[in-house]
């Protein structure tokens, strides 16, 4: 059960509220790396080449490097939860600006057009799938 000291600030969350973030992290996490790898393989059979920088990405890099991510914000998700005063809100603007910062490698990478529009989508698409599942848990 949360305890209020004040009625902005949260200082512990309920097992059950955790276990239900942790869970739904974890289960954005997979759909996500899944849904980045179905892209990034669909890219790769319409042509899009996936090297960059002169090596090829595997398909499955894509679902791995997102979910080791994903769970990087669940973490994120778990400290804002204990520490913030608006867990939610603080999470959406934090993962917002993350994905916007995750794009700039992107632009600049050494690949063809299209291979930097395919990384960039696989980011908003983790990104779409990921926060909403994550942060409709965390309190407002």
């Amino acid at each position: 059960m949360a305890h209020n000291i004040h009625a902005d600030i949260t200082t512990a969350t309920s097992p059950s509220s955790t276990q239900s973030l942790v869970t739904a992290g974890l289960i954005a996490a997979a759909v996500a790396g899944a849904a980045t790898a179905a892209v990034a393989a669909a890219g790769e059979f319409a042509g899009i080449s996936l090297i960059v920088g002169g090596v090829p990405i595997p398909v499955p890099g894509f679902g791995v490097l997102t979910v080791i991510f994903s769970v990087v914000g669940l973490a994120l998700a778990l400290v804002l939860a204990r520490r913030a005063r608006r867990p939610r809100t603080a999470f959406v603007r934090t993962t917002i600006a993350l994905t916007v910062l995750s794009l700039v490698p992107d632009v600049l990478v050494d690949a063809a057009p299209a291979t930097r529009a395919l990384l960039m989508l696989t980011h908003v698409i983790a990104a779409a799938i990921v926060v909403p599942a994550i942060a409709r848990r965390l309190s407002a």
